[in-house]
């Protein structure tokens, strides 16, 4: 096989009644080497995410730059139109940071905001080209549910894992694709 050739890749889909299974499910994927995981649940679940391995969400850091750029920026802006507009009244500094501090403040939320925005459409991949490979309506309505992309030569070993929590429904292959 050459080096351009990509691995033929087949994709598991399960469906799981209770939390535990679906979580015991990852944990024995992600043992075993699995590593394309993508789990669909009814509600937000912290059990699900602590066990696909999240850790704290990096849209924080979109804002704090964000919101270090707005403040830098108002402050440059004020700054710089005084400095280049210099009005002198009651004998008060030209450049004075004090009266700076609301527009200052309110550019850093602005810019912080929009930052926010922008980290929160680029981390949840929004708007999403690549349109989902498997999917069952089961999964909003209560059940949990997991698919994972293996190749096509541990597809046993992946489907062993996922028989061995007792799922309610197990699809390989071209079922779990156009599913």
């Amino acid at each position: 096989m050459s080096a351009t050739t990509s691995v033929e890749k087949r994709g598991l889909l399960a469906g799981y009644d209770f939390l535990d299974s679906a979580v015991d499910a990852i944990h024995g994927l992600k043992k075993a080497g699995f590593k394309e995981i993508m789990a669909y649940v009814p509600y937000p679940e912290h059990h699900i995410e602590a066990a696909l391995g999240y850790g704290q969400s990096p849209v924080r850091v979109f804002t704090l730059v964000g919101g270090l750029t707005g403040a830098a920026t108002g402050l440059a802006l004020t700054t710089w139109t005084s400095a280049y507009w210099p009005l002198v009244v009651g004998g008060k500094p030209i450049i004075g940071i004090p009266a700076y501090i609301v527009i200052t403040f309110e550019l850093a939320v602005l810019f912080g905001a929009l930052a926010t925005l922008i980290g929160l459409g680029i981390n949840a991949h929004i708007p999403d080209f690549k349109p989902r490979v498997a999917y069952d309506p089961e999964f909003s309505a209560g059940r949990y549910g997991l698919f994972v992309e293996v190749p096509a030569d541990r597809v046993d070993e992946a489907k062993r894992i996922l028989e061995a929590q007792e799922p309610a429904e197990l699809r390989v292959g071209e079922e779990a694709a156009h599913a």
